[in-house]
C-alpha cells in the first residue's frame, strides 16, 4: 500500500507539470480531442472532510490534496522583498504611526496646557492581536525558507536558470563529495524541476557541462541532470573567472545560481569588475551560495557578485552538531520581526498608562521612551542562548603551533630536504697546484653528480637516488595532510574566535565598551563556546569585563568545575556595554588581585574590537614590565566589526582596521603572546595558523626541489644515451664554438660617393646633373675588394646624439587640400611647435612619516632638495632672469635696461638676476621648505636615537658584527655592552634575517660558527654571550676580517674599533680587497671614542674601498639639542643653533642638506622682504606728489 501511495504521488507530480505535458506528448493538428472545448475547473463547495477513505478510480484523494498543497508551495516563488510588499507592517497598517491615527487629543480640565492622546482598549487589543498574527506568519515563512534545499541553497528565482557548481578538489574532496551530490539532487527535485529551462556548468581547473545550450525541463532532461550530478569528480583548483566567461555567452538565461565551497582563484575585485562589465545592458541577477565554507574570502566574493548583479546572497554551514544558514531573504524577515517586536514593546509601555477603559499617553513622551530602549534588546540570538552550558570534555592537552611543530614539524620528523640528502652530499674539492700557482677545483664530481645550493649558501654535489626521493615525497605528502588537518582544527569551533587556549591558568578579558553594543550577543556566544569547549582541562580561571569601569566575575581566580563554569556563564549573560575601553585599568586589576603573589604559568586572553583609551606606548610598556619577570603571556584576539557600526557612537580613540591590527599585534608581541584576528565570516590572521602555513610552504618547496633534481637527472641521462661519443679535444672545441658569440659589425657611415650612387640608382630614368655624374663615375678597373669598415666609437656616439636631438625637435604638420579655383592646392597648419615655458612653479612636497631603513645618500636621492625641485637658485634662474648691461656709445658706459628699475634685483652666486617670483610664490616656497626642514630634522633625530647613535643603521639582512675588545676599550666596555644589547633587539631582531657576533683582541672569539637566524631565543643567547666579553690585549683587526669573510652568506660587516690595528693599514686594505673580489661584501666601519686621525682615515678608506659607510658618534648630544631647538623654536636664524660637524657619512650628508635648506629658507625670506619693500615704496611716495 505504501509503494502504491508513492507511485500515485509521483504520477500526480508529473500530471501537475504542465511543461512536461507540452514537451513530451505529441501534438497533432488532426487529433480529435483537439476539437473539444477546453477543460474547466469546477468548484465543489459541499465536500466532506477527508478521513483517508475517500478514493477515486485514479488515485487517493489525500494524495491529490497533498499534490495541490505542494504545487501551491512551489508556485510561491517570491523573494522576501517581494513577499513583504504585501505582508510588511507598513502595508498591513500595523506601525505605531497607524495606531496613533485612531487616537484623539484631549485636554484635562485641571491642566489646560497639557494635552493627552486617548485610545480605546478594544483598538489596542485588536492592533496587538494582528501584530502577533503577523509575527507568527513571519516565523512560518522563516521556517519554510529553512527547509529542504531552501536551507542549503536558498530560494531559486527565475524560469531559465543557469547553475555554476564548484567541483574543485577542496569542495569535492575529503569526504565532501557524497553530501554535496545529495544536496544537489535535493535541489533538483524540489526547486529546479519547476523551471522552464536549465543549464549546468561545473568548474574546477577545467569546465564540464552536460549540454552546450539550455535545455527544456522534462523527464529526460531531469534524468540526465541527475546522472551528471552523480558523476561529478574533483577537478583541481577553483577557476571561477573561467566559468563566468563561459556562462555569460549563454544568452537565454534570466537567473544565475553560483555555488561555491572554497575560495576562488581570483580576487573579489577582479570577479566583481568582470561581472559588472558583462552586465551592462543586461539584467541577470546572481544568487550566490556559500556551501559549507567558512573562508572569509569566499563570502566576500559572493557578496560582491550578488551586489553587483542585484541578486541575493546565501550562506550554509554545517558544524560539528549544528547546521546554520544565513541569507538575504531571512535577514529581511528578521528586520521585519525586529520592527514588530519594537512596536509590541511600545504598546506594552502604553498599556502601563491605562486609566479605566481608556489609554492616555502623550506623544512626545512615547517618542522619548522609545528612543531610550536599548537596541540590544532586539538583537537576534542563537538557539538556546540563555540555556545552561553543554560542557565538552577534552581528551588531550592543547599546544601552540610552535610547540606542536617542535614535535611534528619537518625538522622534528627528519623530513628536511637537507637532512635526507646529507649522506649523499659532498662539498667541492679545491687544492692549490704549485705548478699552476692557483687553486684548482675538481670537476669529476660535478660531471657525475647534480649540483644543489645548500641552506648555508654553498653549492654541493649531490648523488640523486630516485627511489629515495620518491619515498621522501610520499612522506612529505603525508606531512602536508597532517598540517592541513591542524590548520582546519585551528579554524573551527571556539578556536576560530579565541585561538588555541593552552595555559593551565587562564584570565579572560572582554571588551564591553559602548562601541560593541550591537555585538554583545556575539561576544556572549564566543564566551559560551570558550567555556564549553576549552576550559574543562584547565586548573583555574577568571573573567573580567571592562568598559570605562572594570567588572570581575570573582575577586581572584577560581578552580575549574562544572558549577563554576555555569555560574560564569550566568554572569556573562548580565554583561552590558557602556563606556570606553579602559584596558590599562583591566590589566592593573588582573595584576593586583589575581597575579600579585602567584608566579605559576598563566595566560591572559584579550577579546577586543579596537584600540584602548590610553596611548599604546604606555600600554605596551606596562605589559612588557608585568610579563618580563614571570611566566605570563598576553594573547590578543581582535574582533573586526565589519560595516555594522552603532550610529551616533564614536569610540574614545579610533583607528582604521589595519592600524588597529598593527597596534594590537605590537601589544601581543610586548606580552610575548600570540595575535588572532577574526570576523564573522572567518579568520583574517592568526599566528598559530601562520606557522602551519609556513611549514606547508617549506614542504612544498622541498617537494619542488626533489622534482627538479629528478628531472635534471633524467635529462642528463637522455642526453648521454642519445649523444655520440666525442673525444676530449673535439668536446673542448664544441664548447668554445658554442660560447663564442658572433661579432655584429656596425653599418659603416655612408660617404658622399655612396650617397650619390644611391641617388643615381633611384633616379636612373631621369636626367642627372654633371656634379652627380662626376660623383658616380667609377674607373673600369674598380674591382678591388673594399675592406670591412672599422667601428668608430666617436662617430657612433655623435650619430646617436644627432638622432636624439632630431627626435627632440618639435615637428610641424600641415594638411593639404584642393581649392575651388581649378587645381590649386592650399595648406592648413595643424600642429605648431610648442613654446617651452621658462617660468617654474613651486611644487607641492610629500614626505612620508615612516622612517625608511636605508642610507642617507639613498634617502636623499628620493627626498633631497634637488629631487623635490626646491632649489631656490634654479627656480630663479632662467633665460629671462639674467640682468645684463649694454654699452651705450654716446655716453661711453654700460647701462641697464629701463625696465630694470621696476623689477627687484638679487645676486645669485655672484651673478645679478631679476627676481621674477611673486610674493605668494615665495610664501608657498617658504612653507614647503619649512616642512622639508622639519622632516630632515626628524630624520636626524632618528639617526641619533637608540642603537643607531653608536652603530649607525644596519641595512643588510645577513650581517656580522665585529667588536674591538682590546685593552684600550676597558673604560667604555660596560656602555658598549648596553649599546650592543640595544642593537640586537632594536635592529637585528626586527630588520635582519641572520647575524653573528665576533669579539677580537689578541685572538678572535665568535659567538656561533655560522650566521644564525634572528629569533627571540637566539637574540637572548647573543645578549648573554656579549655580556661576558672582557677587555684585554691588542687589536687583531685583520684576523677578525678574515674570520668574517669565511661566512659565505654574509652581506655586510660592521667593524667597531677605537684605534689603529696592530698590523699595517695598507696590508689590511690589500688583503680585504683580495678577499672581497667577486663577492661584493660591504664593510661599514665605526669609530668608537677614537681621536687618532690616522686611524679614522684608515677606517674611511676601508669603507670607501668596499662601498660601505663610515660612522662616528662624535657630536651626537649637540646634534640632538640643535635639532630639538630648531623644531621647537622655528627657523628664524640661519646660524643659530648650529649643527655640529659630523664625520660619519650618513650624518654628514644629512646635516649638509639641512644647512643647504636653511640657507635657501633665509634667502627666500630676504627675497620676500625685498618684494614687500618694493610694494610699499609707491604707497609712501603718493602723499608727496
Amino acid at each position: 500500500m505504501v509503494k502504491m501511495n508513492e507511485q500515485i504521488g509521483n504520477m500526480a507530480d508529473i500530471l501537475a507539470n504542465e511543461q512536461f505535458l507540452q514537451s513530451e506528448l505529441p501534438q497533432s493538428k488532426k487529433a480529435p480531442w483537439r476539437w473539444r472545448g477546453p477543460w474547466q475547473d469546477v468548484a465543489i463547495t459541499d465536500l466532506e472532510p477527508d478521513d483517508g477513505l475517500l478514493v477515486t478510480h485514479v488515485n487517493q484523494t489525500s494524495g491529490l490534496l497533498r499534490t495541490e498543497g505542494k504545487r501551491a508551495l512551489a508556485n510561491d516563488n517570491q523573494t522576501s522583498e517581494e513577499w513583504l510588499t504585501n505582508h510588511s507592517l507598513e502595508h498591513q497598517r500595523l506601525t505605531l504611526h497607524h495606531l496613533l491615527t485612531h487616537s484623539r487629543i484631549v485636554t484635562n480640565k485641571d491642566e489646560t496646557d497639557v494635552k493627552h492622546l486617548e485610545l480605546r482598549l478594544d483598538i489596542i487589543d485588536k492592533f496587538e492581536s494582528r501584530l502577533h498574527e503577523m509575527t507568527n506568519l513571519y516565523h512560518q515563512r522563516m521556517e519554510w525558507l529553512m527547509e529542504g534545499s531552501r536551507k542549503m541553497f536558498g530560494l531559486v528565482k527565475g524560469s531559465r536558470v543557469g547553475l555554476l557548481i564548484d567541483s574543485s578538489a577542496a569542495n569535492c574532496g575529503l569526504g565532501r563529495l557524497q553530501d554535496f551530490q545529495t544536496a544537489l539532487l535535493c535541489l533538483l527535485d524540489e526547486q529546479l524541476c519547476y523551471r522552464k529551462q536549465l543549464y549546468f556548468l561545473s568548474f574546477g581547473s577545467d569546465l564540464s557541462t552536460p549540454w552546450e545550450t539550455p535545455r527544456n525541463v522534462n523527464i529526460r532532461t531531469l534524468d540526465e541532470a541527475r546522472q551528471w550530478v552523480q558523476d561529478l569528480q574533483p577537478s583541481g583548483s577553483c577557476n571561477l573567472l573561467k566559468a563566468m566567461k563561459r556562462i555569460v555567452k549563454v544568452r537565454k538565461l534570466n537567473a544565475l545560481l553560483i555555488i561555491l565551497g572554497t575560495c576562488p582563484d581570483q580576487t573579489a575585485e577582479i570577479l566583481a569588475d568582470y561581472m559588472q562589465q558583462c552586465m551592462l545592458g543586461r539584467y541577470l541577477p546572481i544568487q550566490a551560495v556559500a556551501y559549507d565554507c567558512s573562508h572569509y574570502m569566499t563570502h566576500a566574493t559572493l557578496r560582491a557578485l550578488a551586489e553587483v548583479s542585484g541578486g541575493r546572497y546565501h550562506s550554509y554551514f554545517t558544524g560539528h552538531q549544528t547546521q546554520r544558514c544565513w541569507s538575504s531573504d531571512i535577514e529581511a524577515l528578521r528586520k521585519e520581526l525586529q520592527q514588530a517586536s519594537d512596536v509590541l514593546e511600545k504598546v506594552q509601555e502604553m498599556r502601563q498608562g491605562l486609566m479605566g477603559d481608556t489609554l492616555s499617553e502623550v506623544m512626545e513622551e512615547i517618542s522619548t521612551e522609545v528612543a531610550k530602549i536599548p537596541p540590544t534588546r532586539f538583537l537576534p540570538q542563537p538557539p538556546n542562548h540563555d540555556g545552561p552550558l553543554c560542557i565538552e570534555t577534552s581528551s588531550f592537552l592543547p599546544k601552540t603551533s610552535a610547540d606542536w611543530l617542535r614535535q611534528n614539524g619537518l625538522k622534528a620528523k627528519k623530513l628536511s630536504l637537507y637532512q635526507v640528502l646529507a649522506p649523499n652530499a659532498f662539498s667541492p674539492l679545491e687544492e692549490f697546484v704549485p705548478i699552476l700557482r692557483k687553486t684548482v677545483s675538481s670537476t669529476l664530481h660535478g660531471k657525475a653528480m647534480m649540483q644543489l645550493e645548500w641552506h648555508d649558501g654553498t653549492v654541493k654535489n649531490v648523488h640523486v637516488d630516485p627511489p629515495l626521493l620518491y619515498e621522501y615525497q610520499k612522506q612529505l605528502g603525508r606531512a602536508m595532510s597532517r598540517f592541513e588537518r591542524r590548520a582546519d582544527w585551528l579554524s573551527t569551533s571556539s578556536r576560530r574566535m579565541w585561538g588555541n587556549v593552552c595555559e593551565k591558568r587562564v584570565m579572560i578579558l572582554v571588551d564591553t565598551s559602548l562601541y560593541n553594543s550591537l555585538h554583545i550577543i556575539h561576544i556572549q556566544h564566543s564566551l559560551r563556546l570558550l567555556l564549553e569547549q576549552q576550559m574543562t582541562n584547565k586548573e583555574s580561571f577568571n573573567l573580567i569585563a571592562f568598559g570605562s569601569e572594570v567588572n570581575q566575575y570573582q575577586p581572584r581566580m577560581v578552580l575549574v568545575t562544572p558549577e563554576k563554569l555555569q555560574a560564569a556563564w550566568r554572569w556573562a549573560l548580565t554583561l552590558q556595554c557602556k563606556g570606553s575601553r579602559n584596558l590599562l585599568g583591566a590589566l592593573r586589576a588582573v595584576i593586583e588581585n589575581d597575579l600579585s603573589e602567584q608566579w605559576d604559568p598563566c595566560g591572559m586572553y584579550l577579546l577586543t574590537s579596537g584600540v584602548p583609551d590610553q596611548g599604546m606606548d604606555m600600554v605596551c610598556s606596562y605589559v612588557a614590565e608585568i610579563c618580563g619577570g614571570r611566566d605570563l603571556q598576553l594573547h590578543v584576539c581582535l574582533f573586526s566589526l565589519g560595516h555594522g557600526k552603532l550610529s551616533g557612537t564614536v569610540p574614545a580613540r579610533y583607528a582604521s582596521p589595519r592600524d588597529t591590527a598593527c597596534t594590537l599585534r605590537e601589544l601581543a608581541q610586548s606580552g610575548r603572546g600570540r595575535f588572532h584576528w577574526f570576523q564573522e565570516t572567518g579568520i583574517i590572521e592568526s599566528d598559530d595558523i601562520r606557522l602551519i602555513l609556513a611549514e606547508m610552504e617549506k614542504a612544498a618547496n622541498y617537494s619542488q626541489k626533489c622534482a627538479v633534481l629528478v628531472e635534471s637527472l633524467r635529462r642528463r641521462t637522455v642526453k648521454q644515451s642519445q649523444g655520440p661519443p666525442v673525444s676530449g679535444d673535439s668536446l673542448k672545441m664544441l664548447v668554445k664554438r658554442e660560447n663564442r658569440c658572433p661579432q655584429k659589425l656596425l653599418v659603416p657611415k655612408p660617404t658622399a660617393l655612396t650617397l650619390a650612387r644611391m641617388q643615381a640608382r633611384e633616379e636612373s630614368g631621369e636626367e642627372t646633373s654633371s656634379a652627380v655624374r662626376a660623383l658616380t663615375w667609377r674607373p673600369s678597373s674598380g674591382k678591388a675588394v673594399i675592406p670591412p669598415a672599422h667601428s668608430d666609437k666617436k662617430w657612433i656616439h655623435t650619430s646617436v646624439e644627432n638622432h636624439t636631438k632630431q627626435n627632440k625637435m618639435a615637428k610641424v604638420s600641415k594638411s593639404m587640400f584642393y581649392t575651388e579655383d581649378g587645381n590649386k592646392v592650399g595648406a592648413v597648419y595643424q600642429k605648431y611647435p610648442k613654446m617651452k615655458s621658462m617660468r617654474k612653479t613651486i611644487p607641492f612636497v610629500y614626505l612620508p612619516k615612516e622612517e625608511e631603513i636605508c642610507s642617507t645618500s639613498l634617502w636623499l636621492q628620493k627626498f633631497g632638495i634637488k629631487k623635490l625641485r626646491l632649489d631656490l637658485h634654479k627656480l630663479i634662474s632662467g633665460l629671462d632672469c639674467v640682468h645684463k648691461k649694454q654699452l651705450v656709445r654716446t655716453i661711453h658706459k654700460r647701462v641697464s635696461a629701463k625696465y630694470c628699475a621696476a623689477i627687484p634685483r638679487v645676486e645669485i652666486n655672484g651673478v645679478v638676476k631679476h627676481l621674477q617670483l611673486h610674493l605668494h610664490e615665495l610664501e608657498e616656497y617658504i612653507e614647503q621648505m619649512e616642512r622639508v626642514l622639519c622632516r630632515y630634522l626628524q630624520r636626524l633625530q632618528w639617526l641619533l636615537s637608540g642603537s643607531r647613535r653608536l652603530f649607525g643603521t644596519i641595512l643588510e639582512k645577513r650581517v656580522c658584527i665585529l667588536l674591538d675588545t682590546s685593552g684600550s676599550t676597558d673604560p667604555y666596555l660596560p656602555a658598549l655592552k648596553k649599546e650592543l644589547t640595544s642593537l640586537i633587539w632594536e635592529q637585528l631582531r626586527k630588520n635582519s634575517h641572520s647575524f653573528n657576533l665576533l669579539c677580537f683582541a689578541e685572538r678572535v672569539d665568535t659567538w656561533r660558527d655560522c650566521l644564525v637566524e634572528a629569533t627571540h631565543e637566539t637574540c637572548h643567547d647573543a645578549v648573554q654571550w656579549a655580556s661576558g666579553a672582557i677587555a684585554h690585549g691588542n687589536t687583531c683587526t685583520l684576523e677578525a676580517l678574515q674570520k668574517a669573510f669565511q661566512f659565505l652568506d654574509v652581506q655586510g660587516i660592521y667593524l667597531l674599533t677605537d684605534g689603529k690595528p696592530d698590523t699595517s693599514c695598507s696590508l689590511i686594505l690589500k688583503e680585504t680587497q683580495q678577499m672581497n673580489q667577486g663577492r661584493g661584501i660591504k664593510i661599514h666601519t665605526i669609530s668608537f671614542n677614537c681621536i687618532d686621525s690616522t686611524a679614522n682615515e684608515f677606517l674611511k678608506k676601508l669603507a670607501v674601498q668596499t662601498r660601505g659607510r663610515f660612522h662616528r658618534c662624535h657630536g651626537d648630544a649637540d646634534g640632538q639639542l640643535a635639532a630639538h631647538k630648531m623644531l621647537a623654536g622655528g627657523f628664524s636664524d640661519e646660524d643659530d643653533p648650529n649643527l655640529p660637524a659630523f664625520e660619519g657619512d650618513d650624518l654628514k650628508r644629512l646635516s649638509g642638506e639641512i644647512n643647504k635648506a636653511r640657507q635657501f629658507l633665509t634667502q627666500a625670506k630676504s627675497f620676500r622682504h625685498l618684494l614687500l619693500e618694493k610694494q610699499m615704496k609707491p604707497d609712501q611716495t603718493v602723499p608727496g606728489t
